[in-house]
């Protein structure tokens, strides 16, 4: 029976009948240990069973936290026959992570991925409710994947509740909706009390209990067994200082010491099996000698049940019985469950047993443990990886061998997204002795740290260092290296300790490459020759690169440098590279979740100069979905750029105050030129010159590092600075320019720099230019720059008292500008046709802007073809969820089928 809880048994059922009625709910409980979660547990999954919902469980086991998905498959096993359902890429990567099939290591948010769909086909026919207890002992696989099926819950019908210890954290879990649950009230406590104290006890110590538990359901049942009456009475002395998890295990300590020592033994063992499996206990037990009577003096007690499962009455008993034993104790259960586990269906467990049983260092224990770290690897188990090799370098007799084992420890905390755990390993490497290459690999895991928690200046000189160290022992590596360091040079730019010169010179002079150059070669090697003799001598060999990065025979693993080749395709005015999707298309084929918000921003910054900004918006809402979902911070380039070109003055402003304050923070000076170019597009396109004149001339002064910044910086000073009478000065930027249009000789380059020059001609050789400008940019894609071009054309035949030329091509620039959503532009070109003497004629209120964002981005994903998992698996949402919009989209938009989202007369959504 549950005493009072009254407030907490109210939200359990309110989050019951919102399952009921279809919608998706998760909560947290958290307390301290005893007071009563797991109570409230069972009172909402009975009440769930009455109502005819399915309740499904997972309860965390202490001693399976190194087991990878040891959690998530307690949930998902029992419903497995449904994973037939699910697309192939989730289905392959559950199969993978459970070890059912063979396989690349899954994306953990795959795997998140394909539990979201497998819960929500459960769901179809009845609400489900999942019930997680004992959270923060759950394994880092499980909790990730638990996690993100919790904050992508929706439509599905489906509750997911944890229950978490107090003070324990679980980080996966921080940002779901919390309850609190505290003790008892005190006549409660007291009431609770005063059923397992029995005979005359002074008030004042029964006051005490109660206050010094503060209501703890399980101190008040549990604390006063095995004590006399004379204790009770004379003050049962609680310390108020000691921890009341411990006060309550001590009890059961208390509990346990009436016992035999043959039942203590039973206990211990089963105690040490995570798994609640009576059979494996018992082989374990005669194993020790022990006879099944053994278990009679326990089960009386009701510290622990022996059924179909093995279960204690608390995890605290569990935890009380272990470590009151001795090591020597503790060692001989271990010993007696591995030698009764079976090493071929269960060789993980048997490892970790044998590991817990070793008293010195082990050889053939260790080798065992380091075969388990990669079967959990293989299967996306990166955390269960560090905690295998971690144990097997602590058993590893041989200190070199020692030192390789804690550093494959590092490597595998480092991929799971664990920085602090991988300093922590590094710091136990340092300490061993190390050959020239350990000590190489060492450095270089302290430089990748650097470059994935703060991209700014502290990377670049550590990843130099780790490079030049490789350069005898791995060239291939030491290559990816100096590519690394050049990456983190380019993003420190004008805020980095050395300048990107210093470390193209030492890239430079790294050994050449293994024959054939792959792409990051030709890649480091163009980037190298660009940062020492100029940009036009890096344009030949940067080409090379680019095409292979073209190449449908580009390695998976060479994914990781596609974001780099992207930044250089806008360095150098590479549209065929540009308007590739490859790089977003390669991501999602793999399943590469992690990469993914690059790969999304990079192609929201080619569609916007594509002038498809509809279609970076939708992308900009999968970057914030992928963001939201997986935890993974993305920088908000993708965002700033289409801010800016959209003209959208109070987002675009705030965007690049938030972003300028941030990479200051970071040292990250690329971002400098960033905001500094968006700054001055923005200004420009609202008529601003002053203004663009400044931001454009502060950004001009960063070095020019990567990407189409730094060329976007002198067009845009260019145009500002005509406008604004500083012919010098345009002049100048226009000779930097000039060297970056030349040795590019593409009609986007030719194109832009017959507008500049346009600006600054005179009146005899500015129709010429803007004439050449114009076709080149034809030519192109680049759909923005040529609408720019047509507007600065007419600007300037208005200014010639040429109005009906003008007029033709504003009303040009005006109609493409409106077309693509860029409206500081189209409203220049507006103000600029009205002073012709015509109206621009204002577009049509859209339908759109009854839709929400998700919802115009599931109705593009319609139009591309995508079917309702397809889209789900895009925007981290179940198929469920998806036909819930699409019922909402009908219903605003007064249609009744996915065949008239894609007519023409929803083609601007």
């Amino acid at each position: 029976m549950l005493r009072d809880r009254h407030s907490e048994r109210g939200t359990l059922d309110r989050l019951l009948e919102a399952v009921q009625s279809g919608e998706s709910r998760a909560l947290v409980l958290r307390g301290e240990s005893g007071v009563g979660k797991t109570a409230l547990l069972e009172y909402m999954a009975e009440r769930a069973t009455r109502r005819g919902l399915l309740v499904a469980r997972v309860v965390g086991v202490q001693s399976e936290m190194e087991l990878a998905f040891a959690g998530l498959h307690q949930l998902c096993g029992p419903m497995l026959d449904r994973a037939e359902r699910l697309a192939g890429p989730q289905r392959r990567a559950l199969c993978t992570a459970f070890g059912l099939s063979d396989g690349p290591a899954p994306d953990r948010f795959l795997v998140g991925l394909a539990v979201l769909g497998l819960i929500a086909e459960v769901a179809c026919k009845r609400p489900l409710v999942c019930v997680v207890d004992d959270a923060q002992w759950l394994d880092h696989a499980s909790a990730q994947a638990l996690a993100f099926v919790a904050r992508r819950l929706e439509a599905e019908s489906v509750a997911m509740v944890f229950a978490s210890r107090l003070p324990d954290k679980v980080v996966e879990l921080e940002d779901l909706p919390e309850l609190e649950v505290t003790g008892l009230a005190p006549n409660e406590a007291r009431a609770l009390l005063g059923e397992v104290v029995r005979g005359p006890v002074d008030d004042r110590v029964l006051d005490r209990i109660v206050a010094e538990t503060r209501g703890n359901p399980l101190a008040l049942l549990e604390l006063p067994r095995g004590l006399t009456s004379a204790q009770l009475v004379a003050g049962f002395g609680l310390s108020g200082a000691q921890a009341l998890p411990r006060q309550i295990e001590e009890s059961f300590r208390r509990q346990v010491a009436t016992l035999d020592a043959e039942a203590r033994q039973l206990l211990l063992v089963a105690a040490a099996e995570p798994v609640g499996d009576p059979v494996l206990v018992w082989r374990a037990a005669e194993r020790l000698g022990i006879g099944s009577a053994a278990a009679a003096p326990s089960v009386a007690t009701g510290l622990v049940e022996i059924g179909t499962v093995v279960r204690f009455r608390h995890p605290l008993v569990r935890s009380a019985i272990y470590w009151a034993a001795s090591p020597e104790e503790r060692r001989n259960a271990h010993q007696a469950l591995a030698d009764a586990t079976d090493a071929e269906t269960d060789p993980d467990r048997r490892a970790w047993h044998h590991a817990q049983a070793a008293s010195a260092p082990d050889e053939v224990v260790a080798a065992e443990l380091e075969r388990s770290a990669d079967r959990a690897q293989a299967r996306g188990g990166l955390a269960a990886a560090a905690a295998f090799l971690e144990r097997a370098a602590e058993l590893t007799p041989e200190p070199s061998r020692r030192a390789d084992r804690t550093l494959a420890a590092a490597q595998a905390t480092h991929h799971a997204g664990m920085p602090d755990a991988t300093r922590r390993l590094l710091a136990l490497v340092e300490a061993l002795p190390l050959d020239k290459l350990q000590a190489a690999q060492m450095d270089l895991l302290r430089a990748r740290i650097a470059l994935t928690v703060n991209r700014g200046r502290e990377a670049p000189p550590l990843l130099l260092g780790a490079a030049k160290q490789l350069e005898p022992l791995d060239v291939r590596l030491a290559r990816e290296t100096y590519l690394d360091a050049l990456l983190a040079t380019m993003f420190a730019g004008a805020l980095a300790d050395d300048g990107v010169r210093a470390a193209a010179e030492a890239a430079r002079a790294a050994p050449a490459p293994v024959q054939p150059p792959r792409a990051p070669d030709l890649l480091l090697d163009g980037l190298a020759i660009r940062f020492t003799d100029g940009y036009a001598a890096g344009v030949p060999i940067l080409r090379q690169a680019l095409c292979a990065f073209r190449s449908p025979k580009l390695c998976a693993s060479e994914l990781h440098w596609l974001w780099l080749a992207h930044i250089t395709a806008g360095n150098l005015w590479d549209e065929a590279t540009l308007e590739t999707s490859r790089h977003l298309e390669l991501a999602r084929d793999a399943g590469a979740l992690t990469t993914l918000p690059l790969a999304l921003t990079s192609r929201i910054g080619s569609l916007v100069y594509l002038g498809e900004l509809a279609e970076a918006a939708g992308l900009l809402q999968e970057v914030e979905s992928v963001s939201a979902a997986t935890g993974i911070p993305v920088a908000p380039y993708g965002a700033l750029l289409l801010a800016a070109w959209r003209g959208r003055e109070a987002d675009a402003f705030r965007l690049i105050e938030t972003t300028t304050e941030e990479v200051l923070r970071r040292g990250e000076g690329f971002g400098l030129i960033i905001t500094g170019a968006a700054d001055a597009l923005l200004c420009n396109s609202l008529g601003r010159y002053e203004d663009a004149y400044a931001a454009a001339r502060r950004a001009s002064e960063y070095p020019p590092v990567m990407g189409v910044e730094p060329w976007g910086v002198l067009v845009e000073l260019i145009e500002a600075a005509t406008r604004g009478g500083r012919p010098e000065q345009a002049a100048g930027a226009l000779e930097q320019l000039v060297e970056t249009t030349r040795a590019s000789g593409t009609d986007w380059a030719l194109g832009i720099e017959a507008r500049c020059r346009a600006l600054m001609s005179e009146a005899g050789g500015a129709e010429d230019a803007y004439r050449e400008a114009i076709e080149r940019l034809g030519r192109t894609r680049i759909k923005g720059e040529l609408a720019r071009a047509h507007l600065v054309f007419g600007e300037w035949l208005r200014r010639e008292r040429r109005r009906l030329d003008a007029r033709e091509q504003l009303r040009i620039a005006f109609e493409s500008f409106s077309a693509m959503g860029m409206e500081a532009f189209a409203g220049r070109a507006a103000r600029e046709l009205g002073a012709t003497g015509e109206t621009a004629r204002k577009r049509n209120v859209e339908t759109s802007s009854e839709l929400t964002a998700q919802e115009a981005q599931i109705v593009r994903l319609v139009r591309e073809g995508l079917s309702n998992p397809e889209i789900a698996a895009r925007l981290f949402l179940s198929p469920r969820t998806v036909e819930w919009h699409l019922s909402r989209i009908f219903g605003k938009l007064n249609i009744t089928s996915r065949r008239q989202l894609r007519s023409r007369a929803y083609q601007s959504l």
